[in-house]
Formats: C-alpha cells, sequence, structure tokens
C-alpha cells in the first residue's frame, strides 16, 4: 500500500496528470453535493435525488455519443427531466412521486439506449455507471470549476426561500414566495450537482455523495449553518481518503468513496455527542437516576 507521501507523490507527477485532475472533480463534487445535499435531507428529497442520477443518463450518454460535453448534455437532460416533471406534476390526479418514477426511470432507459449504439458500448457503459478517474477531459475541469462556483453562489442567494420552503410549504406560500419556482431551481441545482459528480462516482452511487455526507453532518449537529459547513468537509474527506485508499490498493474510486462516505455515517449515528447511539443510551440509562 503506497504511504500518503507517495501518493503525493503521484498526484504530482505529470505521467499521471489524470490523478490530480480526479481529485480536483472529486472536491469539487463533494463541496456542492455537500450543500445540495443539506436541503435534500432535510426535505427527505433522497428519492428525488436517485431519479435525478438516472434522468441525466441520456444527456451524459448523447454528448459522449457526438464527443460532446459531458458536463453540458447531463445538465441539460437534467434539467428538461426536471421541468417535464414540475409540469406533469400538477395534474393531481397523479402524485409526483409516481411523475417521477416514470419520467426519471424512462430517461435512464433512454440513455442505455443511446450508449448502446456508440463503439465500445461496454467499456462505456462501465464508465459512466460506476465513474472512471482516468476518463475526464481537460474542458471538463473548468466546466466543473465553474458550475460549483455557480450552484454556490446561487445557494447562498437562495437559502432563505430554501429553508421557508424546506420548513413549511404553505406558510412559504402564504407569505408570497414562488414555491414551484423554487422547487424547479432545486431540482435543477440536484441535477448539475449529480452531472458533475458522475465522472468519478459514477452514475449508480453518486445519491450517496449528495446524502451520506449531509446526512451525516445531521447527525453532528442541530444548526443548518453549521450542517452546510460540515457536509462538505466530510464530503471532501470522503473523496482525498477514498481515492487514496482506490489507488493504493486498485479498488474501483467511486465505491471507495463511497464506502469511506458510508463509513464516517456509521460513526457519528454511533458517537455523534448529542444523537449518536452511545448518548442516547447514557441518557437512556441516566434518567431514571435523575428522577
Amino acid at each position: 500500500m503506497l504511504t500518503p507521501q507517495e501518493f503525493v507523490a503521484d498526484l504530482a507527477n505529470p505521467a499521471l496528470s489524470f490523478l490530480p485532475k480526479a481529485l480536483f472533480v472529486a472536491l469539487m463534487s463533494s463541496a456542492v453535493c455537500g450543500v445540495i445535499g443539506c436541503y435534500v435531507v432535510l426535505r427527505g428529497m433522497a428519492f428525488i435525488g436517485d431519479a435525478v442520477a438516472h434522468a441525466v443518463f441520456p444527456g451524459l450518454a448523447i454528448a459522449f455519443v457526438v464527443q460532446g460535453n459531458l458536463v453540458l448534455g447531463g445538465a441539460i437532460a437534467g434539467v428538461l427531466t426536471a421541468v417535464a416533471v414540475a409540469v406533469f406534476s400538477q395534474n393531481r390526479r397523479l402524485r409526483e412521486d409516481s411523475v417521477i418514477g416514470v419520467f426519471f426511470v424512462g430517461a435512464f432507459a433512454l440513455g442505455i439506449v443511446v450508449i448502446s449504439r456508440s463503439p465500445g458500448y461496454s467499456g462505456s457503459l462501465q464508465q459512466f455507471l460506476f465513474g472512471s478517474i482516468t476518463g475526464i477531459p481537460d474542458e471538463d475541469i473548468q466546466v466543473v470549476g465553474v458550475s460549483t462556483a455557480a450552484l454556490l453562489v446561487l445557494a447562498f442567494l437562495l437559502h432563505k426561500e430554501f429553508v421557508a420552503v424546506t420548513l413549511d410549504r404553505e406558510s412559504a406560500r402564504a407569505l408570497g414566495l414562488p414555491v414551484f419556482a423554487l422547487d424547479l431551481a432545486l431540482y435543477v441545482m440536484v441535477s448539475i450537482a449529480v452531472v458533475i459528480s458522475v465522472q468519478t462516482i459514477g452514475n449508480i452511487l453518486v445519491l450517496a455523495l449528495l446524502v451520506t455526507p449531509a446526512a451525516t453532518a445531521r447527525l453532528l449537529t442541530d444548526r443548518l449553518a453549521a450542517m452546510m459547513l460540515i457536509a462538505p468537509l466530510l464530503g471532501g474527506l470522503s473523496a482525498v481518503t477514498g481515492l487514496y485508499l482506490s489507488w493504493s490498493l486498485d479498488l474501483p474510486t467511486g465505491g471507495t468513496i463511497v464506502l469511506v462516505a458510508t463509513g464516517l455515517f456509521l460513526l457519528a449515528w454511533t458517537l455523534a455527542p448529542r444523537h449518536g447511539l452511545l448518548s442516547r443510551l447514557w441518557r437512556r440509562r441516566r434518567s431514571p437516576l435523575a428522577a
């Protein structure tokens, strides 16, 4: 196994230029997914996050086949699908989760069909589903950096509105907030965050980067501002540690990053000062004595 010093040396090795690019994308993914994932966790939107990961797939596939920009292709597909869900959900005969299931699974199926028409079908599909640290073009680095900065700025500007809608949709509507537009904006932001992350994590595992660090942060603090700082830090720690372990032990990058994030969640679930299992057991044990 590589030592941390050897890993740093590999990052600086010009012959391994894909490695720092993968680390950059993984850290950008962690930052944006950590922040936006807080809204996803607080609103109970994990299913929507998973569905968005499926929705961006046809855009990624089409961009790959025509040799276009993957980030842009996936973002367009996610935005179009999000708009379709928002529009069709206005028919109250169907629940929103049913509409989401129809459109997002249909979008994923379309992506499978499109990618199957490209040369090297099996390898391309594996890269999309499970990620690849060697397949990140130089032009995507710039797009990822700009997209991450734009999403973080937008999250900052709309933070109060997102919180209001998260806590009480009816009160937010009564206050005159555009709830429909805010929902649509959040769907679009989740879509772009997913696209940024797909290249290193993969389409199947990307939900973990969106939800797991935010859920871990939720166990560690009761304050939303602190949660939005802790979640990206936990995601970044998972990305760096996962990339190091995957490179050292020749393991799949996306799966290793997700396992590290899951391990941090289990630690927080057990050891968190206020909401961890041991803390709850300790308070339960002391409460009869206090009484």
